[in-house]
């Protein structure tokens, strides 16, 4: 791996469309509790096909030259259901509500009892990625405080209560994670962008809660929202440099479709920055030099060996032989920055 401006996915890639109704998947918000009727493969070989396009996936980025390697989050709807729906506690047959980044509610887990782990989700998927290369593995999880907004709580007394219990459970699956293989493991907390008073209150403490006696790097990943969905994002973060407190390694941002004000990241001192400077706004394709310049925009504010090269945010909804090109600029536009601080290393 290239221990100076290393470059990674966030998290997603571009699902088959063997694998899965891409049209469906773009035609409604992310889903936050289970969505079966998206996937095109009877539920008998639904695992398998999953693993193909998995190493569909990881040789994609092998190929494009990537750093770090995510499994694409094939196996999932969207980046959370699939483990808030897994644990013990949520009512998945009857679903609750709540009002979604867009304003409009959206069908959520609802919370019936108390949260329990009842074996680890993502274990074998750590275990699968681990065999399919040998290069630095990263695996993305859905952090707790995130959980907690996306779900409609009918047990706890406290909506941080809900958020430490989520937490709780998150820690349990981080343990295993590293333990199986995991090289990097990343929250994903959005909802701390989308929602920072709440975020003030008790987000550090959901994290700190969730990463007690965790030991491997740890990333976290906050932003604006899918731009499908979300089209226009702001040149600023409301809950960012709050996280230069939080426990983790990395902090992964957006700077390149919401053109950031990169001064901010002065307020991250020590932190390695996941520097989101591929835009998923178009399926147009950035050039090497475009990815420098944004790269280069940062380094006023970071030291180059504190930056890791990605894309804004999960490239799923991007058609895949656009991901795949925006993928080769990525780590060409690196490489250039690289080369022009090669006395960095």
């Amino acid at each position: 791996m290239n221990t100076i401006l290393p470059t990674s996915l966030v998290g997603s890639y571009p699902q088959p469309s063997w694998l899965i109704d891409r049209e469906r998947l773009g035609s409604q918000m992310p889903p936050r509790v289970r969505a079966r009727e998206l996937w095109r493969i009877d539920p008998q070989w639904l695992e398998e096909a999953q693993d193909d396009a998995t190493l569909v996936a990881v040789r994609d980025q092998e190929r494009a030259g990537l750093d770090v390697i995510t499994d694409g989050e094939m196996r999932r709807e969207s980046y959370s259901n699939r483990f808030a729906t897994a644990i013990r506690g949520v009512d998945i047959d009857n679903p609750g509500t709540t009002i979604g980044r867009t304003g409009e509610p959206t069908p959520v887990p609802r919370i019936s009892g108390p949260l329990q782990r009842e074996g680890s989700v993502q274990v074998r998927d750590v275990e699968f990625l681990r065999a399919a290369t040998d290069r630095t593995i990263k695996m993305t999880v859905p952090g707790p405080f995130t959980m907690a907004q996306q779900a409609q709580n009918e047990h706890y007394e406290r909506e941080e209560d809900l958020a430490f219990a989520f937490a709780d459970v998150v820690r349990e699956e981080l343990i295993d994670l590293f333990a199986a293989g995991a090289d990097i493991v990343q929250l994903d907390e959005p909802w701390m962008e989308a929602r920072p008073d709440a975020a003030r209150r008790y987000g550090l403490e959901t994290l700190q809660r969730a990463l007690d006696g965790v030991q491997g790097t740890k990333s976290l990943h906050i932003c604006f929202g899918y731009p499908l969905f979300v089209p226009e994002h702001p040149t600023g973060y409301h809950f960012l440099t709050e996280l230069a407190e939080a426990p983790v390694d990395q902090i992964s941002i957006e700077t390149a479709q919401s053109d950031l004000d990169v001064s901010v990241l002065s307020g991250l001192p020590g932190k390695t920055v996941i520097l989101g400077v591929i835009a998923l706004h178009t399926p147009a394709v950035e050039t090497p030099e475009t990815v420098a310049e944004r790269i280069g925009r940062a380094l006023p504010h970071k030291p180059v060996q504190e930056l890791v090269a990605a894309p804004d945010c999960g490239m799923k909804y991007l058609p895949r032989e656009a991901a795949y090109a925006k993928l080769e600029s990525l780590v060409a536009g690196a490489r250039a920055v690289r080369a022009a601080h090669a006395d960095a290393a």
